[in-house]
């Protein structure tokens, strides 16, 4: 660790792994591949302690770093070739033992389905608790684009999920983004 990084920056960067991992799991999807992004992001935010200001917000650092990791590797997989039929991705999945279950799996899949930006914006905003304007900067965009993603992430899970309006409205989704990046789905 630098000289300059006082020691309770360590407890700090130890206190946001939840946040990280919630963050991860929403933006690939997968728990594994979402704690692999996190332990490269946190040796990343290691080896770069020098480079972080103490006294300006750290998490919002580390989830920066998060986010510029999950996008490099997503570019550079682009060249790979996919599960095309889904054999493996079926084998994967098991059946859900409550309706619950059922319903999350919904709006996993619903979460899955938007836009990269769009679903960063309202898990930036919904799930990890970031103003407008913090999900902004992370995101390195202007805060209104941060704010129309976010109202169009919301709009296209109500669609997905046939929500009317005597159901959960889509202001509501971003309460269940959080609820699903905090269980780690």
């Amino acid at each position: 660790m630098p000289e300059t990084v006082s020691p309770g920056l360590k407890d700090e960067l130890v206190a946001q792994i939840g946040n990280l991992r919630a963050f991860a799991v929403s933006l690939c999807g997968d728990r594994e591949r979402a704690d692999d992004l996190v332990q490269e992001t946190l040796y990343k935010a290691w080896n770069n302690l020098g480079s972080f200001q103490e006294g300006t917000n750290l998490k919002a650092w580390l989830f920066t770093i998060l986010r510029n990791t999950y996008f490099s590797e997503r570019r550079k997989k682009k060249r790979e070739v996919e599960d095309v039929d889904g054999a493996y991705a079926a084998k994967l999945s098991s059946s859900p033992e409550q309706h619950g279950h059922m319903d999350m799996r919904d709006f996993q899949g619903a979460l899955s389905e938007l836009p990269d930006d769009q679903r960063e914006a309202l898990v930036l905003v919904g799930a990890a608790g970031f103003s407008y304007e913090e999900a902004a900067e992370i995101s390195n965009c202007a805060v209104g684009t941060i704010k129309s993603r976010v109202n169009r992430a919301r709009r296209r899970i109500a669609e997905r999920l046939n929500l009317n309006d005597g159901e959960d409205s889509p202001a509501d989704l971003v309460g269940a983004a959080s609820i699903a990046a905090s269980r780690g789905a």
